[in-house]
């Protein structure tokens, strides 16, 4: 069996199960095993593959045809450019969410031009999963001070371990938490913690739950906590936005990633809860994926 015949072989019982990217999937998982790239691929091609790098092969195929995501079989997710270890206990950081990168970078630029040179630049994620957002984030902005809360406790684990291996220990200060929860209490022992930040950002739930049945397969095998967003979609979105106003600096600016369909009522929502100038920011295929907001302090409180 030679590497061009196992692979050609392989895609065809990708494609016969209508899997999207036949060819790429196998390709990647093909090269993954024999340490190379598609142009090493396609140079060997003629060459035998050894048997058990073939019956490797064939194990990772079936895993794709039973649903399971390119990532979570190769443990890792390339993001803005960083290696990142997936799981799944934790959402396949996507191309559509480096557009909420490239927003919160545009707002820091913005923010970061009009600060004073003794001005502390603080950034929350909520909801960080793999911890990409944040990581991201801090890795293009290596002054920034950058939190990240996740409620699940697998989640934050990969969410560490990503940090201290793509950048170093407590470059990112992770805390497990419902959203808020840990920054209401001021008696709280983590006083360390920013009462107010910067900027928050968000990629949250926002698949409305009747939807997540008809996902794609792979899809549906990522945790359902990072999928599923109420009868709506819009459940975390609505507590993000009654809530954040008061962990924000005057000023300060709420971006969340969502559905393109969900932005009308999400400008609605963010409008009601004392944010000011909606901006919406595009992904690679020109829909509107990223949504922000800038803080209305007056308006918040009731006075504006």
């Amino acid at each position: 069996m030679t590497i061009q015949n196992s692979l050609t072989i392989e895609t065809a019982r990708l494609r016969a199960a209508h899997i999207d990217t036949p060819a790429l999937d196998a390709g990647i998982l093909l090269a993954e095993i024999l340490h190379t790239d598609k142009a090493g691929l396609i140079l060997h091609g003629p060459d035998s593959i050894p048997e058990g790098d073939n019956e490797n092969f064939r194990s990772r195929i079936n895993r794709r045809l039973a649903g399971e995501p390119v990532a979570y079989i190769l443990g890792r997710k390339e993001f803005r450019g960083l290696d990142f270890t997936v799981s799944p206990d934790v959402l396949v950081p996507r191309p559509d969410t480096e557009t909420l990168v490239e927003a919160a970078l545009q707002e820091l630029d913005s923010v970061q031009s009009g600060a004073d040179s003794n001005s502390r630049i603080s950034v929350l994620d909520l909801c960080t999963g793999s911890g990409a957002i944040a990581i991201a984030l801090k890795n293009e902005c290596p002054g920034l001070e950058a939190w990240a809360s996740d409620i699940s406790g697998a989640a934050l684990s990969i969410a560490r371990a990503n940090c201290a291996r793509l950048l170093h220990d407590n470059a990112v200060h992770f805390i497990q938490a419902d959203l808020f929860q840990p920054f209401q209490n001021p008696s709280s022992p983590n006083a360390a913690f920013p009462k107010q930040f910067t900027l928050i950002v968000s990629n949250p739930p926002y698949i409305p739950s009747a939807e997540i049945g008809g996902l794609a397969k792979e899809v549906r095998m990522e945790p359902s906590l990072a999928l599923d967003g109420g009868r709506d979609g819009l459940d975390l979105i609505r507590r993000i936005a009654r809530e954040a106003g008061h962990y924000l600096k005057d000023n300060g600016i709420l971006l969340m990633e969502a559905d393109p369909r969900q932005m009308d009522a999400i400008r609605g929502i963010l409008l009601d809860n004392g944010f000011r100038e909606p901006r919406l920011y595009k992904d690679l295929a020109g829909l509107d994926r990223v949504i922000s907001g800038t803080l209305n302090r007056e308006s918040k409180d009731g006075t504006g």
